[in-house]
């Protein structure tokens, strides 16, 4: 549990300080910001699915990203997992969540899955964005869990 909880909070830090380098590269990148959403609309998805609620309004992907709009989501998600994670014990991480994905097919995956797929997947997509930064003479962020620990 101590292991995914860690996991959880480096995430919500990373993704706050890639909104930092986003905004202080002071340029308007549709590409950074397309992938910014894309991790911040894939959270969401998430928190919805592990909530009961069907995530099949959202959309994962789309061109129209927003920096004012990804900080309010992002703070969003941010407080959704918290509350989530407060309330999240040991002997729950393997209860089974049923969902269906966006186009409609039917999944049961387990809380301990769910946290772990979205820890990394986030991981993956932050990674892309700091290339992006660097490709446009921006700043790319360190974002590595060993720093959040350090920090931490």
């Amino acid at each position: 549990m101590k292991t995914i909880k860690r996991m959880m909070e480096h995430q919500l830090w990373a993704n706050r300080e890639l909104l930092s380098g986003v905004r202080e590269s002071g340029k308007d990148n549709r590409e950074a910001l397309k992938l910014l959403r894309h991790i911040a609309v894939a959270e969401q998805v998430w928190i919805t699915r592990l909530s009961g609620e069907s995530s099949g309004k959202l959309q994962l992907w789309t061109d129209d990203a927003e920096l004012a709009s990804l900080t309010e989501l992002i703070a969003s998600n941010e407080s959704r997992y918290a509350a989530f994670m407060d309330g999240l014990t040991e002997e729950r991480l393997d209860d089974i969540v049923t969902y269906a994905n966006q186009s409609g097919t039917v999944f049961h995956t387990s809380i301990r899955d769910i946290l772990t797929h979205v820890a990394l997947h986030g991981q993956y997509h932050r990674g892309q964005i700091n290339r992006v930064l660097r490709e446009a003479s921006g700043e790319p962020k360190a974002l590595d869990f060993i720093l959040y620990a350090r920090l931490s």
